[in-house]
């Protein structure tokens, strides 16, 4: 069937409602997070990636009922589908697969309590427990009519679900599909949850607060985010005269089988998912999953140098948006889109990079022409994911 290529991305994060304000952020290194107050105990000050927009008319009609997540995803989704053209096709031929970790835990929060009260639960509740409605929003947005599944496999999520698209693409299956990841994790359940587990950061300093690749600092900056890409067979692309972005080369994911809340401390695991990913290809840059968790930040420079020593540069945009779970795999990609489009690695902030002297980590915008990049996810119970994305002379 050819390759798999991307034809067009939407993308909500802090500080960032489209491809322009993402591109400045990455070039100029910006942190766009902001402080929060936790309202429960400990009432502290934190730092969190915050999205000022409440995505509440989208496209002429009204999702206030909608949780946060799918009102993100939707608007991601509208951006995307108009950036492919993607009425091109027909309805039952375009997929739908969006991964979440976190899905409507905002909303379950917020009305908890009136759900032991008949008279006081909420007419579209029921919806709240129902992680699908996020895909399901998105087939009608874009009028789609085929395939649609929600991934739940945490901060790998939207690169599963890129995984998947590219299956049923390969297939034959469908003719396009959207893909990528929606959080809207900012609740007391999420912030005192990771405060337990002590790996979210407890500093109010922004700078100081998830800091990729330092053995100074500790913890990850929690963010809300919602990345959404359209993939389509290459030929097809070229056949309607679309512009293409970038192509999914490879996409790894594997299970590593831990307990609740574990994972392979050692990277091993992560090691070959890096290396089947990438085989004979050496990247331009590897766009990281580092954002400040010491165990996480250590694999990431273990699964490197493993593998190229200090001949590839690695860099990560946590510091600068913070970390949206199962959404930041497709944001990683959006912003490799960038990187490959208007040819630079961007920056790792906040870091001085102590404790990892033989990482070649790129603390500085740095422009040349990039061809392939490597987008590394891994999460808690042994989830790990990585995709090959490189240029093409379409996309030039």
């Amino acid at each position: 069937m050819g390759e798999i290529v991307i034809t067009g991305y939407g993308i909500k994060a802090p500080g960032v409602h489209n491809k322009t304000n993402l591109l400045d952020v990455l070039r100029n290194g910006k942190c766009t997070q902001s402080i929060i107050h936790n309202n429960t105990l400990p009432k502290t000050s934190i730092v969190a990636g915050v999205i000022e927009d409440y995505f509440i008319e989208i496209n002429g009609k009204n999702y206030k009922r909608y949780p946060r997540f799918t009102r993100m995803a939707v608007a991601a989704a509208l951006d995307a589908a108009t950036m492919s053209n993607l009425h091109y096709y027909k309805p039952h031929r375009i997929g739908v697969i969006i991964g979440t970790a976190a899905g409507a835990i905002l909303e379950i929060e917020q009305y908890s309590s009136q759900f032991f009260d008949l008279k006081t639960t909420p007419l579209h509740g029921v919806a709240f427990a129902d992680s699908h409605t996020v895909s399901n929003s998105v087939s009608e947005l874009i009028g789609s009519c085929g395939p649609s599944f929600t991934i739940s496999t945490g901060c790998t999520a939207s690169l599963d679900a890129v995984s998947i698209g590219k299956l049923l693409l390969e297939s034959g299956d469908i003719d396009a599909c959207i893909v990528g990841g929606t959080e809207a994790p900012l609740g007391q359940w999420t912030m005192n949850g990771f405060n337990k587990i002590r790996s979210l950061s407890t500093e109010s300093v922004i700078e100081k607060a998830g800091v990729p690749f330092s053995s100074e600092h500790s913890g990850f900056v929690l963010s809300e985010g919602a990345g959404l890409l359209v993939l389509e067979r290459k030929q097809n692309a070229i056949e309607r005269g679309q512009k293409i972005y970038g192509v999914i080369e490879r996409v790894v994911s594997r299970n590593e089988g831990q307990s609740l809340l574990k994972s392979d401390i050692t990277g091993k695991h992560m090691l070959e998912v890096f290396q089947d990913s990438l085989q004979d290809t050496k990247p331009t840059y590897i766009n990281s999953q580092a954002l400040g968790l010491k165990a996480n930040d250590q694999i990431e420079r273990f699964i490197l140098t493993e593998t190229f020593g200090s001949e590839v540069p690695i860099s990560s945009i946590k510091g600068m948006l913070g970390h949206s779970f199962g959404a930041m795999g497709a944001i990683q990609i959006i912003s490799s889109l960038l990187s490959m489009e208007y040819g630079f690695i961007p920056p790792t902030i906040k870091t001085n990079g102590v404790g990892f002297e033989d990482v070649p980590i790129v603390l500085e915008t740095r422009y040349q022409d990039v061809e392939s990049v490597c987008i590394t996810t891994h999460g808690s119970s042994g989830n790990n994911a990585c995709l090959l994305l490189t240029n093409s002379l379409e996309a030039k």
